[in-house]
């Protein structure tokens, strides 16, 4: 069933549910070590630059990742510029990691609504091929 991408072929079966509650797995999973490396990089960054202890550190990391915004004023040029380049790395860090949450369900959904849509045409042409009258619908 692999086609060289991440989801299956619109002309491809669904997914049956325990393959795709296993894809689910794998992205929550991509998701959680992309947050914990992000949060690692910002507490490390507000340690290093700014001379916060650790617990300080991740706090501050923490809040901008969660979009709350930072805890404890900036005292260097070093950490300003940081705190500035981390608070638009993670409002963008959001998003692509909801992207990536969300990707499984949405696809799950668009697939399913093409292959309804796919087998529409069939039982259309199935009902008018029963009728057997040999009547194309049109009168003489």
């Amino acid at each position: 069933m692999h086609n060289g991408g991440v989801f299956e072929h619109r002309k491809q079966p669904l997914l049956p549910m325990e393959s795709f509650s296993r894809r689910m797995v794998r992205h929550v999973l991509l998701s959680l070590g992309l947050l914990i490396a992000a949060l690692a990089a910002g507490a490390t960054g507000y340690h290093l630059l700014e001379g916060l202890n650790w617990i300080d550190a991740v706090l501050n990391a923490s809040m901008l990742l969660g979009g709350m915004g930072p805890v404890d004023l900036m005292h260097t040029a070093a950490g300003k510029i940081f705190a500035s380049i981390f608070a638009l790395f993670s409002g963008v860090f959001v998003l692509a990691v909801a992207g990536l949450l969300f990707a499984p369900v949405l696809h799950r959904l668009l697939h399913a609504f093409h292959l309804e849509l796919d087998l529409e045409p069939d039982v259309k042409n199935a009902s008018d091929s029963d009728r057997g009258d040999g009547d194309d619908g049109a009168s003489s």
